[in-house]
């Protein structure tokens, strides 16, 4: 075998989906520190998570390459899904086989550091053809280390992704899964005096959706949807005590719309801001995590639209009952853009829970539940979801992994508009190569 072919084997890890809202929360909470000093009253790393915990022998070690190593990986893998288009109405199953390269580029710096990734996600049906679908993603975050308690970070991403037929806002009547393409990018700075660090942080998202077509070939189309997203969030933590520090935190988003008067009827351009007040602890090794509430409002410029407010919260909680076992908690309360005619936005409200277990050092075990409600804006619909999965993982070795999984996806729909109610069971297999 050829040192061009060993640069395929690779590890694995389950991480089941339940669209929660976690991403976003992970990233508006993330730390300006990424790299806090141990003697820091900040630091909260006396637990290490399962996920994140190193398992010797079966790592990848990766392909060094000067001042960076490159660490390749290909996963293959098999799934069954009992309503492919997600309908109570059009309930049919259908095999779907995958294909996910990936490679990450990181620098082994002692400071500074920069990464770059590219990955995708190749779908093929067995019956359902029209939906097969090509996912890719590339992007790069460096961090610049100004001094020992100081840094700023910045990043950007671009993909080229596809809505499931799950999200609320994909057109019923489209023949094939909505295309659309995603451009971030985010810069964050902060700095650390003792007591008190300080961070501010810049976010912008586009998205640009691709018109589709309905099963009688008219145009399905999507242009009103592509929009652009900038928030800046600004937030000051104080230490109480190494373990405990109490922060506020306020976040301003403007939200644009490319197509403006008298293009559409109505216009979804808005303004909105959340204001947060909470806590990030660690309770020795036992647990450790952060709880933020207060005040969200979303202010639409056409008149037709009502302001969306009330109670926002973020939390993120992880507890350590074994050192075998981390049980994540994530709940989030925000104002999310809609995809629905007639409709400026909604307020969803997210709780998960997850669970993840070393039953053996190289067998790892996950087990995740979820609830989410959405309430839109401008038309009568209430969603209501319920979202449930179980995995494992064997690592064979440095270079083989394999993995199972079931999941389970109710979701409950009423009012006027609502979208229906359906269920989805996807059970799976897959293995994983990498250098």
């Amino acid at each position: 075998m050829t040192a061009n072919k060993r640069v395929l084997f690779a590890s694995v890890a389950i991480v089941l989906s339940t669209g929660v809202g976690s991403a976003a929360w992970a990233q508006s909470t993330t730390s300006a520190l990424a790299s806090t000093s141990a003697n820091s009253n900040f630091a909260r790393d006396r637990s290490v998570a399962v996920r994140d915990r190193p398992h010797p022998g079966y790592e990848a070690l990766g392909i060094p390459m000067g001042a960076f190593v490159a660490y390749p990986k290909l996963g293959v893998g098999v799934e069954r899904t009992d309503n492919v288009y997600a309908s109570s109405a059009r309930q049919v199953d259908d095999v779907i086989w995958k294909v996910q390269p990936e490679v990450i580029v990181a620098s082994t710096w002692s400071r500074h550091s920069l990464q770059a990734f590219a990955r995708g996600n190749i779908s093929r049906y067995s019956d359902f053809e029209s939906e097969n679908t090509e996912d890719y993603t590339f992007g790069a975050t460096g961090r610049l280390d100004i001094t020992r308690r100081s840094n700023v970070t910045a990043g950007a991403t671009y993909g080229r992704l596809h809505e499931p037929r799950t999200s609320s806002s994909s057109p019923v009547l489209a023949a094939n899964p909505i295309e659309y393409d995603n451009t971030t990018a985010f810069v964050v700075a902060g700095r650390e005096f003792n007591r008190l660090k300080v961070s501010a942080r810049v976010d912008l998202s586009k998205f640009d959706y691709h018109d589709g077509r309905s099963t009688t070939g008219v145009n399905v189309e999507q242009d009103d949807r592509d929009r652009t997203n900038t928030s800046l969030t600004a937030r000051a933590d104080y230490a109480v005590s190494p373990a405990t520090a109490l922060f506020v935190q306020i976040s301003g988003n403007k939200r644009d719309y490319r197509l403006g008067k008298p293009a559409v009827t109505l216009i979804r351009d808005s303004d909105g801001v959340e204001a947060l007040a909470g806590a990030n602890f660690e309770i020795g090794a036992l647990m450790r995590g952060e709880v933020g509430v207060g005040y969200l409002r979303q202010s639409y410029d056409d008149p037709a639209f009502k302001d969306i407010s009330g109670l926002g919260a973020r939390a993120q909680v992880e507890w350590f009952p074994t050192e075998l076992t981390t049980v994540t908690v994530i709940g989030s309360r925000s104002v999310e853009d809609s995809g629905i005619v007639g409709s400026s936005g909604y307020l969803s409200s997210n709780l998960s829970a997850q669970v993840d277990h070393e039953l053996l050092r190289n067998v790892l075990l996950t087990g995740q539940l979820a609830y989410g409600k959405d309430e839109y804006e401008g038309v009568a619909r209430n969603d209501k979801r319920l979202t449930a999965g179980v995995g494992a993982t064997y690592l064979l070795n440095r270079h083989v992994g394999l993995s199972v999984n079931y999941s389970y996806y109710d979701q409950k729909s009423n009012g006027a508009a609502a979208g229906g109610d359906f269920k989805v069971n996807k059970i799976g297999a897959g293995v994983t190569l990498q250098f």
